[in-house]
């Protein structure tokens, strides 16, 4: 199977990013993948939120510590398939977000952020 173990993953992805450090997050990431996430789209609109290549990524990450310096996960949940991983986390605001990661080979060549979203409020009278 190409993704590495499930929690053992985890327990080190949380401790790099609690870390700050992006370079041992990037060790778990191929050259060539592809990272879609709101946040991005929101800190690098010129990305409309896909960001190619562990280059962009790290530049990324790091624009984004930069800016959230009290950057912190804790993982909730951890999810296993056939080639991917799916972390739920909750950030420092208390954010609801899972990382879905796909592994080739061991390394993530494809993830997403993706963020919890409020569910519709009702319409009156409806």
């Amino acid at each position: 199977m190409s993704t590495p173990e499930p929690h053992a993953f985890a327990a080190a992805w949380v401790a790099a990013w609690n870390a700050h450090d992006v370079e041992t997050v990037l060790d778990h990431f191929a050259d060539d993948v592809v990272f879609t996430s709101p946040f991005a789209a929101r800190l690098l609109p010129a990305t409309q939120g896909v960001v190619r290549g562990k280059d962009a990524l790290r530049a990324y990450w790091t624009e984004g510590l930069r800016r959230v310096p009290d950057l912190r996960f804790s993982v909730e949940r951890v999810h296993a398939g056939v080639d991917v991983l799916v972390l739920g986390y909750r950030n420092q605001s208390g954010g609801v977000v899972d990382e879905v990661l796909r592994f080739v080979d061991g390394l993530v060549v494809e993830g997403h952020g993706t963020y919890l979203v409020d569910p519709p409020t009702a319409q009156a009278g409806v």
